[in-house]
């Protein structure tokens, strides 16, 4: 079994354990999937919402926090963490997106090509891959696999990349190898699975059915 078919096998799996994750409808704009995706980095989903909407009621539009100074940005989004680099990101990303656009607005990146767009965001201080990704999936719909610290983990344990991998080098290993036309519903049962049953600490491996795709459980629960 090779790297996709073994993906392939799991992904089919997952689906017979958690289903087939429905689209949630995303109620803002690109810009705003954007804005809230740099909130949650390094941080859990409470915080990051609770700082959005801080944010969106401080600043009555966009180009309000455009024009406000980046200490301003700071302290509204100050329950999120690291809030001088996420208000600094913020910031220099609106001025960009208005210098070259004359509106802030985003929605072009729907019918972008996948990978020019994500070229295009990661060229800014503070947007990575994954932040790229998760909003070219989630507010475009494009077939693209945001890689989080739970599939980073499982994706280790599964044999997919090696041990010492870092998330760089597994959104490069999963560009090519996931599922086709699985991306988003792999990406979600691999979070589900590993929020319920591959736990970073405490993996049920016991109620686990796929232990037998995972190096972790054969090596006596260790990594290779």
């Amino acid at each position: 079994m090779n790297e996709i078919q073994k993906a392939t096998y799991v992904s089919g799996e997952l689906e017979k354990l958690f289903g087939l994750p429905n689209r949630q409808g995303e109620s803002g704009t690109v810009l705003d999937c954007l804005i809230e995706t740099i909130l949650s980095q390094n941080t859990n989903d409470v915080n990051r919402d609770r700082a959005f909407k801080v944010l969106i009621e401080r600043f009555s539009s966009w180009m309000e926090v455009l024009e406000a100074d980046v200490s301003q940005i700071a302290s509204a989004i100050r329950i999120a963490g690291l809030a001088s680099q996420k208000s600094l990101t913020i910031k220099n990303f609106l001025m960009w997106l208005y210098a070259e656009s004359g509106k802030l607005d985003l929605e072009f990146l729907r019918d972008m090509n996948s990978e020019e767009a994500t070229q295009m965001l990661c060229q800014h201080k503070g947007i990575g891959v994954k932040t790229a990704y998760v909003t070219l999936a989630f507010a475009c719909g494009h077939e693209v696999f945001p890689v989080d610290t739970h599939i980073l983990r499982i994706s280790k344990r599964f044999g997919f990349i090696s041990s010492k991998a870092t998330a760089d080098q597994a959104h490069k290993f999963w560009s090519t190898n996931c599922p086709e036309g699985k991306a988003y519903s792999f990406h979600m049962n691999l979070i589900t699975f590993g929020r319920q049953v591959c736990d970073a600490r405490k993996p049920k491996c016991e109620v686990c059915p796929l232990t037998d795709q995972c190096v972790y459980f054969e090596n006596g629960g260790q990594l290779p």
